[in-house]
């Protein structure tokens, strides 16, 4: 289980590594909020689909639907405008850090909102590790200088724990839904407010004055970084930890770094070796893969 959990999120990270690229170049020509509308709405189109033809009734619970409300808002409205809006303001490689503050926001969250998520010597180990792993992995960019507002940084910070406070919420109120109901659903009741919103705050899209790389940008955040994203994010949550589940944010740089030396013949640094090497050591600590003498005893943080 800890094997498949590990290839799980190597998986996981594939399809949300380039995100960050792909939102670069749509949001140049469609506003930040119209943007995670579109995405969502797009996902949650296709996997709603999905199951009416595969004969799938919509869940009647009021209480489930509560839940996937409160966790689209957390997992999907709140970060993706954010996130969206910020990297307007400040180079990728400062919202990878910022991103990387979502596995410490969820570890010091759960710790304190999920019983059997208390902090270990190894979850700690495991986390810092990959941290200072994603400041090495990008530190040649932070050295050479960065472009980066004071709003854009609390933007993707805040949108960093926002995404912690909805793994720990989906791990104590979603985990005992059927496959696909709780991904479904949540982006599904997201898209149904989101929408309306970023047609009253941005207005409609000019679809004819768009490119096809913004168009194309788009398909992909919708399809694969969104849709078949969080299909494997809850197949993953069902039997990790929503702690472990938040180390993936350090995984996605190591996919920018790959595009940039497959597409843009960038050369691949020693920092970047080094980078990553940290955080999949740090990773596999954490997710208890590699066995080192830390210790096993529970750190109660109250």
């Amino acid at each position: 289980m800890k094997l498949k959990n590990l290839l799980s999120l190597l998986f996981l990270a594939t399809l949300w590594g380039p995100s960050f690229l792909f939102i670069k170049i749509a949001v140049v020509e469609i506003s930040p909020i119209t943007l995670a509308a579109l995405r969502i709405g797009l996902a949650a189109l296709l996997l709603n689909v999905w199951l009416l033809v595969k004969g799938y009734e919509f869940n009647r619970s009021w209480t489930f639907w509560k839940h996937v409300t409160i966790a689209g808002f957390f997992a999907h409205a709140v970060p993706f405008a954010l996130i969206n809006w910020g990297e307007q303001y400040i180079d990728s490689s400062i919202a990878s850090i910022l991103n990387g503050l979502t596995p410490l926001a969820t570890v010091l969250i759960a710790n304190f909102a999920i019983a059997d998520e208390r902090m270990t010597v190894e979850r700690i180990v495991g986390t810092t590790l990959g941290f200072i792993g994603l400041l090495v992995l990008v530190s040649p960019e932070l050295v050479s200088g960065v472009d980066a507002s004071v709003l854009g940084i609390v933007a993707v910070a805040v949108a960093a724990i926002s995404y912690g406070v909805a793994l720990v919420y989906s791990r104590l109120h979603l985990m005992k839904e059927k496959p696909l109901y709780a991904p479904s659903s949540q982006l599904l009741v997201t898209s149904i407010y989101l929408i309306p919103f970023a047609l009253m705050v941005e207005g409609p899209v000019a679809w004819t004055t768009l490119s096809w790389e913004s168009i194309g940008s788009l398909v992909i955040l919708g399809t694969l970084g969104t849709a078949l994203a969080f299909v494997i994010y809850y197949k993953i949550l069902a039997s990790a930890s929503a702690s472990y589940l938040s180390l993936v944010t350090y995984l996605m740089p190591i996919y920018g770094v790959a595009l940039g030396v497959i597409f843009l013949d960038e050369i691949l640094a020693i920092e970047a070796i080094v980078g990553a090497a940290l955080i999949l050591f740090g990773i596999m600590v954490a997710n208890k893969t590699i066995s080192i003498p830390l210790g096993r005893k529970a750190i109660k943080v109250t």
